[in-house]
């Protein structure tokens, strides 16, 4: 959104925002009014372990239902984190530390419970076999777990025979994958054509820094992830019923 200041420039709205706005009071405006689960979000944001084991303790002992803090609190946290990620007013470091700590609150809530709580759906991510740069990857399921879907990890440098062989025993509703190295993601094309040897026709999202636009849409199944915020509003899309020409549409912006 653009504003025009007093000199008559112009300027993005959220560019004065985050001029005269923290990080922290940019967070302060989403959280929940209810102050239990507001502690709870603001631990999160800060990505103190400890302290979200405090908060949920807390709201236990007042009565709330441990599963149903998971959603309701936990969760709504993260949401407030990946927005601000979004928005650029916070950074990837951020969001690993606060996606730990809500991890960390959604092993607690489960042993609270005794039971464990549906996700949403399963996604295998994978790094691009010869390529051992898994920040990227790390991210994409941090923020997969954050937004409630399941994440089978095969972890960095993997195999085309691998990844083939987990989705087929899987079935995953996405597959994701990351390279860091132009050398090294030519696997994915390998990996495609395999999946539709098998049969298999499922969003396999694609990004890291070798990985472009133009490279992802030469083979049927990718999609262009350009930022590991993306993948779980592609996973997202999916459970809405978008399928691959939507996905494509949506997530090839340039």
């Amino acid at each position: 959104m653009l504003i025009v200041d007093k000199e008559g420039i112009l300027i993005r709205y959220n560019v004065k925002m985050e001029k005269s706005m923290t990080p922290e009071d940019a967070a302060a405006e989403l959280y929940s009014k209810d102050e239990l689960n507001r502690a709870i979000a603001e631990a999160i944001f800060e990505g103190e372990e400890d302290d979200v084991i405090e908060g949920l303790k807390a709201a236990i002992a007042a009565g709330k239902d441990p599963i149903s803090l998971i959603d309701d609190s936990l969760m709504v946290g993260m949401k407030v984190v990946t927005e601000l990620y979004d928005q650029g007013v916070i950074f990837l470091p951020n969001v690993m530390m606060s996606a730990d700590a809500m991890l960390e609150g959604i092993e607690f809530c489960k042993a609270e419970a005794g039971s464990s709580p549906k996700p949403k759906g399963k996604v295998v991510v994978h790094v691009a076999e010869g390529d051992v740069h898994d920040i990227g990857k790390s991210i994409v399921a941090a923020l997969l777990r954050a937004n409630g879907y399941e994440v089978v990890d095969l972890g960095r440098d993997v195999p085309v025979d691998e990844v083939i062989a987990c989705v087929k025993k899987e079935s995953p509703m996405m597959l994701t994958g990351t390279a860091l190295m132009t050398t090294t993601m030519y696997a994915f094309k390998e990996v495609n054509d395999r999946l539709l040897e098998a049969g298999i026709r499922m969003p396999f999202q694609c990004g890291g820094g070798a990985v472009n636009q133009d490279f992802v849409s030469t083979y049927e199944l990718g999609v262009y992830g350009e930022e590991a915020a993306d993948a779980p509003k592609m996973a997202d899309a999916i459970l809405a019923g978008k399928g691959l020409a939507e996905l494509k549409a949506t997530f090839h912006k340039h």
